[in-house]
């Protein structure tokens, strides 16, 4: 073209620079358009288009705002493009100016641009905007229906994408596999989910891989994970998406070694993974809290050269959090040769779960030098200040958010300073921080003031706060449980009943606890008295030998924990065949003297658990790790990392 001359002719370049845009060149492509100081609108839109089809929203979106100083008028293919380009990076003030430009040339009526606008008020968190514009639409297709229904998939607005669905089939519109897909993403109710399928199939699409896939994770989320398998199997070609779509589902459903299971049947038919796939697997991991699947999926990363993907980098680092190994973690994060917010922030969690606040401290400093905290870095802080009892640091950092940083609090953050306060036992000055919050409390601010009341027997606020709970997370077992052992705790035996009595009244059931260890490569669970182990004999000889030992060392167990009306021999021996009693004690039997004892309790550790593991581990001079569902506890020679602060 060059020796031709052709470079000089405006179809010929603008077909190149397509090209070369399609190519992912968007170099070259952009220096051929430099070449041109032509006002033909199809050479900017080709431009554009190149821009936005490769990720490069701003460089969009700039091209466009020099399209305009320069009197080009866009038309009706230059709105989709920009406005795609607004979407995908949020920025909805600069996708209101485009919206005022669609009026001003004329182009409200135009179908295209309609959904292009649903779209981007959608990914912008404009829902009523969007709402707004597909009812002023004079006319709709069936893009335009799929749009509305995504924006409100990607809102949580669940009902109402299912209700615009079937408005849409009243209106006899027949459903696409993309609208099917956006819908899909709106169930959470397994009545729904049937309602879908029976559309599915009526509608022909019933074999279409996309669709299959899509309603193995639909019946997932419904809590169906029996009928997502019947999905999977019924794939005949199962493609990536098929496997991790499963292994998700999997994750999700806390059913994490089913997840490794299927992951492995992957490996052995020698499917290519990719970074989606062992992020879900990683997710299994970490939910198992298993230090040897951890190091194997780590390896499997490592081999197939998984590198600088961010994302991944950073699921591995919180793997190791999760499974009680801070060592591995800070050494993985310090391999990193890009770090982003995310990255820090886990880092900065995990010291705090792990009770290291000070560490936690030290790290968010660093990661300022470099990177402005958002409010997700902000809650990592915020909640090791509150496990380790900081709590001039924690008002510091609080006070920083918007007076340094123009971060808003939300109330996630106010619950950390309510928990931070409680648990130090200012719960007046908890009270009054709560009723100065610009917005209303929401379950979580009461949920961390119910805590504190836990800690501190404080009846009277508990009962307050219990009452706001009651309304605001009537489901929640954990509440009712809690304000009931409070009641218990302080003697007030009628009024624990009067709790349980609601609970039962409101179909709300507690969750049964249950303690995992993981020996050799496989997952062993214990509940409360369990009799399930092929060495149940052996584990109950050496747990009454263990509570001896330490009962000689200064142990006496503590029945308050005990909350059934017996006789005081009987809470003494409900007390001692807890499941994380029972899990340490299987793993002392079946472990090396030198490694380290680790267990996952799905429900918060039991006070008295937690003293008596304080004292096997000085008797058996061994490292015990134990992960609840709020934190870790590291004991060692008597000792726990959290200080007893928890």
């Amino acid at each position: 073209m060059l020796k031709s001359h052709l470079q000089l002719n405006l179809y010929f370049s603008t077909n190149l620079i397509a090209q070369y845009a399609s190519l992912g060149s968007m170099s070259h492509a952009y220096t051929l358009f430099s070449t041109f100081q032509s006002n033909d609108v199809f050479l900017w839109n080709v431009m554009i288009q190149g821009f936005v089809d490769n990720g490069l929203y701003y460089p969009s979106m700039l091209l466009y705002s020099q399209m305009r100083e320069l009197g080009i008028q866009p038309d009706n293919f230059t709105f989709p493009f920009v406005l795609k380009a607004c979407g995908c990076v949020k920025d909805v003030k600069f996708g209101v100016i485009v919206h005022g430009n669609v009026m001003e040339f004329g182009y409200v009526s135009d179908v295209y641009v309609g959904n292009s606008l649903i779209s981007m008020y959608g990914k912008c968190e404009r829902l009523d905007t969007s709402r707004l514009v597909f009812d002023k639409m004079p006319q709709k297709n069936i893009v335009s229906w799929s749009s509305m229904i995504g924006a409100y998939a990607q809102n949580g607005h669940y009902e109402e994408g299912v209700s615009l669905f079937s408005q849409m089939l009243g209106e006899g519109i027949r459903p696409n596999r993309a609208v099917i897909l956006n819908v899909m993403a709106c169930v959470n109710r397994g009545n729904e989910a049937d309602y879908i399928c029976r559309v599915v199939i009526d509608n022909g699409l019933d074999f279409d891989r996309s669709v299959q896939n899509a309603a193995m994770v639909m019946y997932a989320r419904c809590g169906r994970i029996d009928i997502a398998r019947r999905f999977f199997d019924g794939i005949l070609e199962k493609d990536l998406v098929s496997w991790a779509s499963m292994i998700e589902a999997y994750a999700q459903a806390d059913l994490p070694l089913e997840a490794l299971k299927l992951f492995k049947q992957m490996i052995l038919q020698r499917i290519l993974l990719d970074s989606v796939t062992l992020l879900s697997v990683v997710c299994a991991c970490s939910n198992l809290a298993s230090f040897q699947h951890a190091r194997c999926v780590h390896g499997i990363i490592t081999r197939r050269f998984y590198k600088n993907q961010i994302a991944l980098e950073t699921s591995l680092i919180d793997l190791y959090v999760k499974c009680g190994s801070l060592v591995y973690a800070r050494k993985y994060f310090d391999k990193m040769q890009e770090r982003n917010i995310v990255s820090w922030s886990t880092l900065i969690s995990g010291y705090g779960i792990h009770g290291n606040g000070r560490e936690a401290l030290y790290l968010f400093d660093q990661m300022k030098a470099s990177i402005k905290p958002d409010h997700v870095a902000f809650l990592s802080v915020l909640s090791a200040c509150s496990r380790g009892g900081l709590i001039v640091e924690g008002w510091e950092c609080f006070n920083s958010m918007s007076r340094d940083f123009q971060v808003t609090p939300r109330p996630e953050h106010y619950a950390c300073m309510v928990d931070l306060l409680g648990r130090a036992g200012r719960l007046n000055e908890a009270r009054d921080f709560i009723e100065r919050m610009p917005t209303r409390p929401d379950a979580g601010v009461w949920g961390a003031l119910l805590g504190a009341c836990r800690i501190h027997g404080n009846v009277e606020l508990a009962e307050v706060a219990a009452r706001y709970l009651f309304e605001l997370d009537a489901n929640n077992p954990g509440r009712y449980v809690l304000l009931s052992n409070i009641y218990s705790s302080t003697g007030k035996r009628n009024d624990s009943d009067r709790v349980r009595a609601l609970m039962k009244r409101r179909g709300v059931r507690k969750i049964a606890g249950h303690t995992i260890i993981e020996i050799e490569n496989k997952v062993y669970t214990f509940v409360a008295g369990d009799q399930s182990n092929p060495q149940t004999n052996l584990i109950y000889t050496e747990l009454e030998k263990m509570i001896n030992r330490i009962r000689e060392v200064g142990y006496v167990p503590d029945l308050n924990f005990v909350l059934h009306d017996v006789e005081e021999e009987m809470k003494e021996k409900m007390l001692n065949v807890h499941s994380e009693k029972l899990a340490i004690v299987f793993g002392l039997l079946n472990t090396r003297p030198d490694s380290i004892i680790r267990i996952k309790k799905n429900l918060r550790v039991c006070g008295d658990c937690h003293t008596a593991t304080k004292f096997i581990s000085k008797v058996t001079e061994r490292e015990i790790i134990v992960r609840d569902a709020h934190r870790f506890h590291h004991f060692k020679e008597g000792a726990c990392s959290c200080g007893d602060y928890w």
